[in-house]
This record gives structure tokens, C-alpha cells and sequence, in this order.
């Protein structure tokens, strides 16, 4: 393998094989050309129109804010089946474990699942678990691309965006009529079946994604001697359904209206499975009134409701409901020279019910909130934007101001970006008023005297391309104060344990980033990734299942050839490694003594090859974990692999 891909390198050196396909002038060259920059910006997606990080549509290189960009290519090569797969194959410093009953958490450098937002088309999800959305409602079918912003956001997005949020944005339809079919089998019984309808016709279109999943219960513990904090991994079945219309009765406006259906079962008991939906709704209007003056009205709901399905009685006890209602206004005005102003206003209305709280109870609360952003395009190296929001909760009469400023600096192949954010996270319902009962261990008790969570980000990047390679490197501090949290166990009067939620003074949260991506002409093409977190608590420990673990690389090299104007293939290898890492527990039984917890480090390596044929048959064989990685302790964040997974793929696109 070493020989062959020497060769090849070589071969492409030979070539000439710049990535951007342009030879770049001398070295003593003063600056590149307007040429060699566009060609430069195609090869790495630097053109590609980006949203999330300022809420109007701009050019990746042209951001201030510093965005990471998954494309449809990237979507591809990882074969992800939802958000999850995705983002540990791609991402860095993110990592997903399991919690109490199994349900995932995550971990993205340093903060936690509740503190980093996760948008579908721009919209937030209803419900969670463990302060966490379901990561399965967010399959990868249908998906055109996905925006990551790292650091605070809460300036534009308000709560649960201190930590960054992710943008997954959907495929439009964009040809007459387009079907586009796939299945996939894969160790454990698991079955994955998709299927995405396009028509597209001189005013109106409409998509419809339909995503099918299974997997068998299989155990990771088969000796009762082992180490384990789980012995089973519950099989599931899910189906997930997205159907989107647009109409655009002139050229200045564009109505879309969408609509959603999940649900899932899970057969954590197989009397009595769990079972998940979700039904989501939305109506946009994007209005330009003028070539400078543009109008965005939208109202979205999203339903995400739990139950115990009693085979028996062929009873579905539903036992949590989260309903959330918002409307949402956005104006933007362009200036001569570029500078842009943008304007806005949310409004939502999040009612809760759940087994977690006391008998017969439900809680809910409105949300109002306003915002502004001033893009100021100095000249063709400067750019400064500046935001501020403010946010009302009813439930406490809580608000709260934040603000950002971020800059980027260019020339020619270099791009300099830097910049300050404040964010913050409201106290949910559930954290306020929880009471419940955590299988006769102890309680849960809510606080509704939480303070909310306060941060400040301070960030900083650098973005430089030479020939065949592109370089970026960043890094981050985060302050957060009034860090909410859960306590270590007290006892009532009677004698009985209890943990609540509460306030600790704050946590400091340090990263660095490092990415080198490069191509040739001859088909090859690579990057490693590489992320560095380092977290600590002042005044209270940081209770959470998924601790960020210092260091994690990982990487993905490809190479494709077409044989044949008919016949085309291509080899992916892909890996990623996580650091060990320790941290601080606490027995789940009396006397609840604290101890310490050491989760070893461990690397998983990919190889995946796909043959396309006549542009439209693709057939892919991959097999997952290839060294047959195993973890000798079954722990939250050990990976849940008993070794090698033989995938098999299918698609069909007419």
C-alpha cells in the first residue's frame, strides 16, 4: 500500500497537478492572479454560498466567521446514515457516548450536547434526552450540505448557542424529475433503505425524502465477570419522512412550505419498546423587494413525543411531549460598497410534558426576541461584522443581551479572521421543574432559581493555500460562568439521596484547530484534521457523561479514476483517533463515593470502495473498524464496535 500510493504522488508531482488545475506564478511572484484565486476558491469549496454564521447568504472565504463546510462529496465518502455517523467521521474533537439508559450524548470540544444548537434548514428541533436532541430524527438522506460554527453564536441564535451550532441544510430540487434510490446492509441485522423524489417544474417544486432503519438487539457483554457499564446495545426500527414544496408565483418571491414525520422504536424492552415521534411543519416566505431589500416571514412546528408501547394490550402510553410554536422575521438592506444590514425578530412558544415532572404537571414558557448585524466591507482585505440580540423568557421574567464582533483580513491566498462572542444558555423547563425519581437510586430535583449560563468566546484563524494544499489553524477560549450543572448527593431530612441542578462559578475552555486538505489532478485527494480541548471547573465540578477528551485527530484520503466514461471508481480511507481521558464519578449506589474514571485511548480506521457506473449505479463495499478494535471495558465512552463491520451498499440515480 506505502509503494502504490508513493507512486501515485509521484506521478501526480509529474503532472504538474496543482489543486487548482492553474500553475501558480514563481515564488518571488509579489501576489497570484484573479485567475489563480477563483481557481484556487473552487477546489476547496471557498465559493460555496454559506448562511449559518452571519444568517444572510455568503461566500465561504468571504465570512468573517470562521465555518466549517461539510459538501454533497464529503457526504458521500463518509456513507453516513445520520448526523451522528457524520460528524465523527468528519469532525474533530466531537465525540457521541452513551448515558444513562443508552440515550447518546454528545460532546463537541469542551461543551455539551445542551450548549451546542443543532438546526434542520435553519429551524431549531423540539424535545431531548439527557439534554440532548435525537440525533436519529437527523438522517443524512436528502442533505445537500451542513454549516459548523464553533464558539458562541447566541448573538444571532440565542439559547443553546454558546458552545456553536450546526446547520444541516436540505437538497431543492433542481431537474425536471430525479429519483435517486439507495439501501445498505451491514453487520447486527442492519438494514438501511432511503429514497429522494424530485420535480421540478418552471414555478414549482417538490422533494420528498424517505429514509427507512434497522438494527437487532446484540450484546457486547457476554460473560457476566466482565467489566461493563452496559451489556446490551438495543435494536431499533425507524422510519423518517420529509416532503418540502416551493412556489415561486414571481421571481421576487419564494414560498416554501415543509413538512415531517419520525418515528422510531426501540426495543430497550421487548414487552414494552420505546417509541419516538416526531410531526413537523413550516411555511416561508423570502421576499425581494428591491435588488437591495430583502424579506424573510416563516412560522415552524415541531412535536416530538415519547411512549411505552404494552404489547399485551396493544396499549402506546405516551408519557412526554414537547411542542414548540415560532414565528420569525428577517430583513436585510444592501449598501453601495457591499456593507449589508440585517434585522430581526423571533417569538416561540415551548410547552412541555413529561414523566420527569410531578404528578399531573406540565410546564410552558414564551420567548421573544430581537436582533441586529451591521456587515461593514472596509475595502477588498477588511471586513467587520457586528451583532447584537436580546432575549425574554416568561418563566422568571428572564433576559439577556449579547453581542459579536468578528473581522477578516485578506490577501491574495491568506485569509486572517478573529473576533469576540458572547453567548448564553436559559434554564429549561425541565431543568427548573424536574422531579423525578431515578430508579429508586436517588431523586432528581429541578431549581427554579437557576441563573442562566453566561460566555465569552474569544477566537482566532488562519487560512493560507499553497499549490496543492490548503492550511487553516485556529484557536479558542471560552469563559462561562453560572455554569449549569447538576450537584453531587445531598440527603433530605429523612435520609433519602438526592442531586439537583445547580449554578457553579465557571469554566474555562481552551481549543486549537489544524486542518490540511490537499488534491491533484491525478484523482487524489486528502486531509487530517486535528483538535486540542482543554476544560476546567472553578468552584463545582462539571457533572457530564462525555468529558472532552484532549486531543483527537482525524483523516480521510481518496482516490478516484474514471476508467471509462461509463465506469468510474473510488477508494476512501478514512480514521480518526481519540486520546484517553479522565475524569471524576461517583457510585451510582450508596455511599456514592467519588472515584476516578480513566477511558483509554482508541483509534478506528475505514476503507470503503465504491464503483459508479454509467452515472448512475453506485455499488459500495466498506468495511468498518479493519484493525478489529474492541474496547476492554464496555464503558459510556467506548465506542460500542465488537470488531470489523463488512457494509454493503446500493444506489440508483435516474
Amino acid at each position: 500500500m506505502k509503494s502504490l500510493i508513493t507512486y501515485l504522488l509521484i506521478g501526480c508531482a509529474a503532472l504538474g497537478g496543482y489543486a487548482a488545475g492553474t500553475p501558480l506564478e514563481p515564488e518571488s511572484a509579489p501576489s497570484l492572479t484573479d485567475e489563480q484565486i477563483d481557481s484556487i476558491m473552487r477546489v476547496f469549496n471557498l465559493d460555496e454560498i454559506v448562511i449559518t454564521g452571519t444568517r444572510t447568504p455568503k461566500a465561504l472565504k468571504d465570512t468573517p466567521v470562521t465555518t466549517r463546510l461539510l459538501t454533497e462529496q464529503d457526504l458521500r465518502m463518509a456513507d453516513a446514515t445520520n448526523i451522528q455517523d457524520m460528524l465523527q467521521q468528519e469532525l474533530p474533537g466531537v465525540e457521541f457516548s452513551y448515558a444513562m439508559n443508552q440515550q447518546v450524548n454528545m460532546n463537541l470540544a469542551g461543551f455539551s450536547g445542551q450548549s451546542v444548537l443543532i438546526l434542520l434548514d435553519g429551524e431549531r428541533l423540539a424535545g431531548e434526552t439527557m439534554e440532548n436532541v435525537d440525533f436519529s430524527r437527523l438522517n443524512m438522506n436528502g442533505v445537500k450540505r451542513i454549516e459548523i460554527i464553533r464558539g458562541a453564536a447566541s448573538a444571532l441564535y440565542g439559547s443553546n448557542a454558546a458552545g456553536g451550532v450546526i446547520n444541516i441544510i436540505s437538497k431543492e430540487a433542481d431537474k425536471p424529475f430525479s429519483l435517486d434510490l439507495n439501501a445498505r446492509a451491514a453487520d447486527h441485522n442492519e438494514w438501511r433503505a432511503g429514497g429522494s423524489l424530485g420535480l421540478k417544474g418552471k414555478r414549482v417544486s417538490n422533494t420528498l425524502d424517505v429514509n427507512f432503519n434497522r438494527m437487532s438487539t446484540y450484546h457486547v457483554c457476554l460473560d457476566t465477570k466482565d467489566e461493563c457499564d452496559y451489556r446490551t446495545v438495543y435494536g431499533f426500527r425507524s422510519w423518517n419522512f420529509q416532503d418540502r414544496l416551493i412556489y415561486k408565483p414571481i421571481d421576487a418571491l419564494k414560498l416554501t412550505a415543509r413538512a415531517g414525520y419520525y418515528f422510531k422504536e426501540r426495543l430497550y424492552n421487548p414487552e414494552t419498546p420505546d417509541r419516538y415521534r416526531s410531526f413537523s411543519a413550516g411555511l416561508r416566505g423570502e421576499w425581494a423587494i428591491t435588488p437591495d431589500d430583502k424579506l424573510e416571514l416563516s412560522y415552524s412546528f415541531d412535536q416530538y413525543d415519547k411512549s411505552d408501547y404494552v404489547k399485551e394490550y396493544g396499549l402506546d402510553v405516551k408519557d412526554y411531549s414537547n411542542v414548540q410554536n415560532s414565528v420569525r422575521t428577517l430583513y436585510s438592506h444592501s449598501f453601495a460598497g457591499g456593507d449589508m444590514l440585517t434585522v430581526g425578530a423571533d417569538f416561540m412558544r415551548d410547552y412541555l410534558d413529561t414523566y420527569q415532572f410531578g404528578p399531573g404537571e406540565t410546564h410552558h414558557q414564551y420567548t421573544a426576541d430581537a436582533f441586529a448585524q451591521y456587515d461593514w466591507n472596509i475595502n477588498r482585505h477588511w471586513e467587520v461584522i457586528a451583532a447584537g440580540r436580546w432575549d425574554y423568557f416568561s418563566d422568571g421574567g428572564d433576559n439577556y443581551g449579547t453581542t459579536k464582533v468578528s473581522a477578516r483580513y485578506r490577501l491574495d491566498a491568506l485569509s486572517l479572521r478573529g473576533g469576540y462572542a458572547g453567548g448564553f444558555r436559559a434554564p429549561t423547563l425541565k431543568e427548573k421543574y424536574m422531579m423525578y425519581n431515578m430508579a429508586d437510586i436517588f431523586d432528581i430535583h429541578g431549581n427554579p432559581d437557576l441563573k442562566s449560563e453566561k460566555s465569552h468566546n474569544f477566537n482566532i484563524s488562519a487560512e493560507y493555500n499553497w499549490k496543492n494544499f490548503y492550511f487553516t489553524l485556529g484557536g479558542n477560549y471560552n469563559f462561562v460562568d453560572d455554569r449549569i450543572t447538576t450537584s453531587s448527593i445531598y440527603y433530605t431530612e429523612l435520609g433519602e439521596p438526592y442531586v439537583n441542578y445547580i449554578n457553579i462559578k465557571s469554566m474555562r475552555v481552551f481549543g486549537i484547530d489544524a486542518t490540511v486538505r490537499a488534491r491533484w489532478l491525478c484523482g487524489i485527494s486528502g486531509q487530517v484534521s486535528y483538535n486540542y480541548t482543554h476544560e476546567e471547573s472553578v468552584g463545582g465540578t462539571i457533572n457530564q457523561y462525555c468529558p472532552a477528551r484532549p486531543h483527537a485527530i482525524n483523516t480521510r484520503w481518496s482516490y478516484t479514476h474514471a476508467w471509462h466514461r461509463n465506469y468510474e471508481t473510488e477508494f476512501v480511507v478514512s480514521g480518526r483517533f481519540l486520546s484517553r481521558v479522565s475524569y471524576q464519578s461517583m457510585h451510582m449506589y450508596a455511599p456514592f463515593e467519588p472515584y476516578t474514571v480513566t477511558n483509554p485511548a482508541y483509534t478506528l480506521w475505514k476503507v470503503q470502495l465504491s464503483q459508479l457506473i454509467m452515472e448512475r449505479v453506485r455499488l459500495t463495499v466498506a468495511v468498518d473498524n479493519i484493525f478489529n478494535y474492541a474496547p476492554g471495558v464496555y464503558s459510556y465512552n467506548a465506542p460500542v464496535t465488537l470488531g470489523a463491520n463488512l457494509m454493503i451498499g446500493l444506489s440508483l440515480s435516474i
